[in-house]
């Protein structure tokens, strides 16, 4: 399927809905959108991925697209008037739109009423199913290896580290599945449930379904992390996916250089910490161990100074570590099987 991708103002960066479709999903990608890099190509940003060009518009993408995905993401989930004409444009061509907001288009009227008229869809990718319940505490009860990453902070990689973990998994021959619990995971594998959208009380049990699923097919089951425990806005989501999952490995994701928490004026507490912070949090629930770690190297210029700082993180937290995107996740694979 050709798809386009919105990420104005924010591609490559601040865009990493749209650098997981274009990494790793089954989708052909035709164009990006963002404004402030018109007439540049992906690659001229971000090498590891499919190649496309950078256009303005939706308008300047050629016929026969089929959907836009709205790459992007702000704090809150909120649509942005400004993409309003691409989004229109796009419905108007009988193009499909996927949105990851919290803002619903199929509950906004004109594209509701434009998606109607042109035969098109809204997909609203953090919709939860209806008939969600409490978790009954039992997704230890499967015969699987659960692994579930856990992060210092927001945006640090963990859905990517997931994905690496569950790719590589695949290819070394064991019988993985991936959990997706984010609007990008869900887009990527064309299913999962968005923990950040569900009711409170539910969010645990949400889980709980996916991994018992996951489970019961699967030796292996990846799950998407969320957020941080010590994160100030998200942690009830951090907190709903390890106590849904009950995991047996935890594997703890970082960026390096990170030493604030993202979008707020406060300090990330020591990064060696966060090993006895989840495990004694996982506790109550499941016996889970931190057993390796993932560090996002991107800001790091040399091949040399990321494996040194990917060296640094393995002591600080007393486990094998990998970049994954860099490097790939053989070592924490190992360990895990």
């Amino acid at each position: 399927m050709d798809v386009a991708l919105l990420a104005h103002e924010q591609f490559p960066d601040r865009a990493k809905t749209a650098v997981g479709v274009l990494r790793y999903a089954d989708y052909d990608v035709v164009a990006v959108l963002d404004r402030d890099n018109d007439g540049t190509r992906v690659n001229d940003h971000i090498s590891d991925v499919q190649d496309a060009p950078v256009v303005a518009s939706m308008s300047d993408v050629p016929d026969g697209v089929d959907a836009l995905v709205i790459g992007i993401s702000p704090i809150g989930g909120a649509f942005e008037e400004s993409w309003r004409p691409d989004v229109r444009n796009a419905l108007e061509r009988g193009c499909d739109v996927y949105s990851g907001l919290h803002y619903f288009l199929s509950e906004d009227e004109e594209f509701a009423d434009l998606a109607a008229e042109h035969g098109a869809e809204l997909w609203d990718v953090r919709q939860p199913p209806a008939d969600l319940g409490v978790a009954d505490g039992v997704a230890d009860s499967v015969d699987a290896t659960v692994v579930a990453t856990v992060g210092t902070d927001c945006s640090v990689g963990k859905m990517t580290a997931t994905r690496e973990l569950y790719e590589a998994a695949r290819e070394a021959g064991m019988d993985a599945a991936f959990v997706a619990t984010g609007q990008t995971g869900i887009l990527i594998e064309g299913d999962g449930i968005p923990v950040d959208r569900v009711v409170s009380d539910f969010a645990a049990g949400a889980v709980e379904r996916m991994v018992l699923e996951a489970g019961a097919d699967h030796d292996y089951v990846f799950v998407e992390g969320q957020a941080s425990i010590v994160h100030p806005a998200y942690s009830g989501v951090t907190a709903s996916i390890v106590h849904g999952a009950q995991p047996d490995h935890l594997v703890l994701c970082h960026e390096v250089g990170r030493d604030s928490v993202h979008g707020y004026d406060q300090p990330l507490p020591p990064v060696e910490s966060f090993v006895q912070r989840y495990e004694e949090f996982a506790e109550p629930v499941a016996e889970a161990d931190v057993v390796g770690g993932m560090l996002n190297t991107r800001s790091v210029d040399t091949d040399e100074d990321a494996r040194e700082a990917v060296a640094d993180f393995a002591d600080a937290i007393g486990v094998p570590a990998d970049d994954p995107v860099r490097f790939g996740p053989d070592s924490v694979i190992e360990v895990i099987r």
